[in-house]
């Protein structure tokens, strides 16, 4: 199977999930692969291993988590809460006729395949986690690991964190991902209309 995955301003597809409606993509034949990206990403960030993977005989499916990319952006604090995004992606693989599936993510992307794995494992084949260790490391957190999360404390502060960022032509962004070659994109993603503010959530929302 020779498959080619370029990234589309119009999604491949979209669901009613639950209450929020989705964007993904969904390429390949054979046992299923659920990817699931992070902050500042969305599932562009897949687009390489989407195509590996489903040459290799793997169905992968890729999600713009609620917030980003394509997908829809609630105003309400609540839906990024990571047991409400947790229950959306499995009715996404309830509306695929997917019962179980190998979880692959990062980021919040890996904060979710660890819910999910602990949840209800009866869905997941394998759990690979990228960036995100298991999630009690947070009930003592060390000095190193509280001054790494420095962006997460001011990520909590409504308008001031939305503010700080964009301010000088995002600078403190640019600087906080690091001049990453995809962050051009990301800062197009996020200047939309919303999109800070609803990708800022998910901290808001869980921590």
């Amino acid at each position: 199977m020779n498959v080619t995955i370029e990234w589309q301003s119009e999604p491949a597809r979209r669901v009613r999930a639950n209450d929020v409606e989705l964007a993904y993509w969904d390429t390949g034949e054979g046992v299923p692969v659920l990817t699931l990206h992070g902050f500042p990403t969305s599932r562009r960030v897949w687009r390489h291993q989407l195509a590996l993977w489903a040459q290799a005989g793997y169905r992968v499916v890729a999600p713009d988590l609620p917030g980003f990319g394509q997908s829809e952006r609630p105003l309400e604090l609540a839906a990024y809460r990571i047991e409400r995004v947790g229950a959306a992606l499995l009715a996404l693989l309830d509306s695929l006729d997917i019962t179980k599936c190998h979880l692959v993510g990062h980021d919040w992307g890996a904060a979710l395949t660890w819910w999910l794995s602990t949840s209800c494992p009866e869905r997941v084949l394998r759990h690979v986690s990228l960036s995100v260790g298991h999630p009690a490391y947070l009930r003592a957190p060390s000095l190193e690991q509280r001054r790494r999360l420095w962006y997460a404390l001011l990520f909590q502060f409504d308008g001031l964190a939305e503010a700080a960022l964009i301010s000088r032509d995002w600078a403190l962004f640019r600087e906080h991902v690091g001049g990453h070659a995809e962050s051009a994109h990301w800062l197009a993603d996020l200047a939309r209309p919303g999109a800070l503010t609803a990708a800022l959530n998910w901290y808001r929302a869980n921590l």
